[in-house]
């Protein structure tokens, strides 16, 4: 049959979920268009064959509509009635219709009769369709009621699941703010499969016995079943399963509001570990409290307290005698020349322009109304025990957190490449700085992230030199501008065993979203932070560490191998979780530019940080934050909530399309290779063995195995480009090419890679306008290469070369000059990065040295250790080549000699590098 092509096997009884939408939508408008086919054709034979592509179509669609409320179970009994029955014109007005109502999402606003096939019902669906068009325009959804789907996991008949259908139907109000729908499933499994591939489900009630197989192999549960047996489940009662299923589906989804009905003694239930039930029914209880208490608790959710109070403040007609002639618009209302700047902006903004902290508003610096309301309620969303929001950028999120835990003199372990703010953080707070180098890919002029092995190794040197107990913190990036990420439970598991009360700083700026998809989450320092206090906690892990302890006592303590090559456990008697991650909100999810938040999983922090967390904070937070970054991250965290499931989902999506096609299409893999996995991550981080997610006969279907094991893996919705191929460097291909020429911006680019970023907002459209684009330029490269000469060709022979295989190897950092090392000639490496920062103040300690006429090499040669005195760092690649303290290497020099980019910070061409005499280094002042 042709519709069983390779091609579709992935997607064999949801076997790969993770491009469900698009197959579901994809597969209804082909059904649509081989209906259209049938009703047309004249052939016999094309007939026969359309009928069975239709069959299977059906057959697909069946499955998965099963997990969605419209079309209902009772809609597809009609489908499967008419195809029954031949009747083929019928079933293709029936089916656009759907189509219709599915694209417009008329569903969502107005039940949807799919009996009815009438000119009055297509034009409603028409217009539908034709305001879907329309939502271009902000204000477009904002009057709809919101729509959600209630999922009822009971083993239910046919007809008993249209009576409780019909019973909530029957609840419904138009005064209700939201509006809904229902989907019951019969099993575990189902449940289960239920929330992973339908993003309207936002709450679940849990009735009376289900089974626990599904009617369908869902292999795509394989990773999220592991160590649960039908055989197991048959044993518990009907409380022990319903609590399993909730404790499941909160680690999938944890936004979902979840209730459970019970038939049994419900007082006894209640006393059980319930927590992730919002409320227990008894099953006497009737619909309409049920009804009403659902409701309750997704307006909990649906809640923007900040966001609302500044409405309310903009409706209220006041009398302005404070600062900013702007606010309520008065300075560009009464202007006879600036009125162009409300017919751009509108006038809410201005009306919401204000400095005041009353009025219904609050404070930033000390909130005690919406604004403390809002970051409780994103402390909630990203699984943190405090969140705090900040108007000014990522970059002032870091320092924050970093003055407020990092005392001069304080060691902190960083990795070296990470995002200049922290750097100079480190030059603000005083801390001595140990930088970790991360593995080097050398062919693509990037860096990829720190080994445990790396980190462990550090830890130890300071330990046996007496000096662990002034190591305070530990920096690292997740996941990385390229998009590689840690195994953060891991790396925070073992380095507590080392020291148990190491402090770690995530820097989480493009890795926000990841919160909102079950294979992300568990490799954020939220969720991992929360998941090993929970284990600590636990008697279960107490009898796993003494067996552990036992075994690692008979071992060599003074042997390297005995702390490096064995995973390590700490002492659940003294170690303490503190986590802080730091979040570009506005990068990948809803905010306006700057806007930021900082998450805390501390246990100490209440006792030990929030003093000087809070004089941090105020130091670095203007006096007059802007306040619709305020209302935009309260409205993003709102979001993230309600639909970030969603909106991640159909991220991932767009960019395993995109993916796809570049791994398959000949002419794009000529010119430009996606780096895949293995790539990114050479094989001893690869605990899975897994080097690519996808496979051609397979599909995507390899990637949660990495995710759950290896010590590194790829974010897919980073799509990293190998370009060497088309001879242009990667400064020149975004701009020259696709900037200059298609309008696609995009943000990091290396001497041989470029790099795609999708996001919430990425449309199927802009996946085809950049493969549209890509495809161009392969042609363009393609007849450059077939109308050159012969020179010609050896000129682009040569580019390629360069960009291919004539790359400079990536300089680890060197050291600290003894001049700025706390313990000269010992065994830490740590540096005084403050001290050799101010030092440079002084003009008479520094003098430029070129290395482009060889003299700075002669100085070298000549056995002097010439030590840098600013910050070098060329973009891209963007990370600090030099830092101030730092001796200059030999690998360094190769490297800026190789570089082809035009920006490097603290470099002047015409002067050289900044470095400090030698009459500077001999007796440095302390910082």
């Amino acid at each position: 049959m042709q519709e069983t092509s390779q091609k579709e096997t992935p997607y064999t009884a949801l076997g790969f979920y993770h491009k469900i939408s698009q197959l579901r939508a994809d597969t209804w408008n082909a059904l649509k268009r081989d209906l259209g086919q049938l009703v047309r054709v004249t052939d016999g034979n094309r007939a026969r064959n359309l009928i069975k592509a239709i069959d299977v179509k059906l057959t697909r669609l069946e499955i998965i509509e099963d997990y969605h409320a419209f079309p209902s179970k009772e809609d597809f009994r009609h489908l499967w009635s008419l195809f029954e029955r031949k009747e083929y014109a019928l079933l293709e007005k029936v089916v656009r219709r759907l189509v219709r109502a599915l694209i417009s999402e008329s569903y969502r606003r107005r039940h949807v009769d799919l009996s009815e096939t009438d000119a009055d019902a297509e034009d409603l669906e028409t217009l539908d369709a034709l305001n879907q068009l329309r939502r271009g325009h902000p204000a477009s959804n904002s009057s709809a009621q919101p729509y959600f789907e209630l999922l009822i996991v009971d083993n239910l008949s046919v007809q008993e699941e249209e009576v409780v259908r019909e019973a909530f139907h029957n609840m419904r109000r138009p005064e209700d703010r939201f509006v809904y729908d229902v989907v019951t499933v019969r099993s575990f499994e189902d449940a289960l499969i239920a929330v992973l591939v339908n993003p309207n489900i936002q709450a679940c009630l849990i009735r009376y016995e289900f089974p626990y197989k599904s009617k369908y192999n869902l292999s795509a549960l394989r990773n999220y079943l592991e160590g649960l047996s039908e055989k197991e489940l048959e044993y518990q009662t009907e409380a022990e399963r319903s609590i399993l299923l909730s404790s499941m589906i909160h680690e999938l989804r944890p936004e979902i509001d979840q209730f459970l009905v019970t038939s049994g003694d419900v007082e006894t239930t209640a006393s059980r570990d319930i927590r992730h039930f919002n409320r227990i029914f008894y099953r006497e209880t009737d619909y309409i409290e049920q009804h009403h208490t659902i409701l309750r608790a997704i307006d909990n959710r649906y809640r923007t307290p900040f966001f609302d109070a500044l409405r309310e403040y903009s409706k209220k007609p006041t009398g302005v005698f404070h600062a900013m002639p702007i606010s309520r618009g008065k300075s560009i209302t009464r202007s006879h020349w600036a009125g162009h700047m409300i017919d751009f902006y509108g006038i809410n903004i201005f009306l919401a322009e204000t400095s005041a902290t009353s009025g219904g508003l609050d404070s930033l610096l000390q909130p005690y109304g919406p604004i403390k309301k809002a970051q409780e309620y994103a402390a909630r969303a990203f699984g943190a025990r405090q969140s705090f929001f900040v108007t000014n950028g990522t970059s002032t999120a870091n320092k924050i957190v970093v003055q407020a835990l990092i005392k001069p003199r304080d060691i902190v372990l960083i990795d070296r490449d990470c995002h200049k703010s922290h750097h100079y953080g480190m030059v603000l707070a005083g801390a001595h700085v140990s930088y970790l180098d991360s593995y080097p890919l050398n062919d693509y002029s990037m860096y990829g992230a720190v080994p445990l092995h790396e980190i462990k190794k550090t830890l130890l040197e300071y330990k046996r030199a007496g000096q662990l107990h002034k190591v305070k913190m530990l920096l690292l990036t997740n996941c990385t501008f390229d998009g590689v990420v840690y195994n953060v439970r891991r790396v925070m598991e073992e380095c507590l065993a080392i020291k148990p009360d190491l402090v770690f700083l995530w820097d989480e700026a493009w890795f926000a979203f990841a919160t909102f998809n079950p294979t992300y989450r568990p490799r954020t320092a939220m969720h991992a932070a929360r998941t090993l206090r929970d284990r600590y906690r636990s008697e279960a892990y107490r009898e796993e560490y003494a067996a552990w302890k036992a075994e690692f006592d008979a071992l060599d303590p003074d042997d390297d191998a005995t702390w490096l090559e064995r995973r390590l456990m700490p002492d659940p008697d003294v170690v303490r979780v503190r986590a802080y991650a730091t979040h570009s909100t506005h990068k990948t999810l809803t905010s306006l530019r700057q806007g930021s938040m900082i998450h805390v999983y501390d246990q100490d922090f209440r006792q030990r940080v929030e003093a000087p967390f809070h004089e941090a904070y105020m130091t670095h937070t203007s006096t007059s934050p802007n306040y619709q970054i305020l209302a935009s991250l309260d409205v993003g965290r709102m979001q993230a909530e309600m639909e970030g499931f969603e909106l991640v989902h159909a991220q991932v999506e767009a960019a395993l399309s995109l993916r796809e096609q570049l791994y398959t299409h000949p002419l794009l893999q000529k010119y430009f290779r996606v780096l895949k996995n293995s790539d990114m991550v050479p094989a001893p981080y690869r605990e899975s063995g897994v080097e690519t997610y996808y496979d051609q006969v397979t599909g995507w279907n390899q990637m949660e195995e990495a995710w759950a094991h290896d010590e590194f893996v790829v974010d897919p919705t980073r799509v990293t480009i190998a370009i060497g191929a088309t001879g242009v460097d990667g400064d020149a291909f975004k701009n020259e090419y696709l900037m200059n020429k298609y309008g696609i911006q995009i943000n990091k680019t290396s001497r041989n890679t470029v790099l795609f970023m999708t996001n919430i907002g990425t449309t199927r459209g802009a996946i085809g306008y950049l493969l549209d684009v890509l495809i161009k330029l392969a042609k363009e490269f393609e007849y450059r290469w077939e109308e050159s000469s012969r020179p010609e060709r050896k000129i682009i022979e040569h580019h390629v070369r360069s960009l291919t295989r004539d790359l400079p190897p990536l300089p680890d950092f060197s050291r600290f000059h003894d001049a700025f090392r706390p313990n000269p000639g010992g065994q830490t490496p740590a540096g005084d990065i403050r001290q050799a920062y101010f030092l440079s103040y002084d003009e008479e300690n520094t003098e430029y040295l070129r290395f482009d006429n060889g003299e700075l090499q002669a100085q070298m040669r000549a056995g002097r250790d010439v030590v840098s005195a600013s910050f070098v760092i060329p973009y891209p690649p963007g990370f600090p080549v030099l830092v101030p303290g730092q001796v200059i290497s030999e690998e360094i020099l190769r490297f800026l000699q190789a570089l082809d980019v035009t920006e490097i910070h603290g470099y002047r061409p015409e002067l050289g590098l900044l470095v400090f005499t030698e009459e500077a280094l001999v007796d440095p002042p302390a910082g």
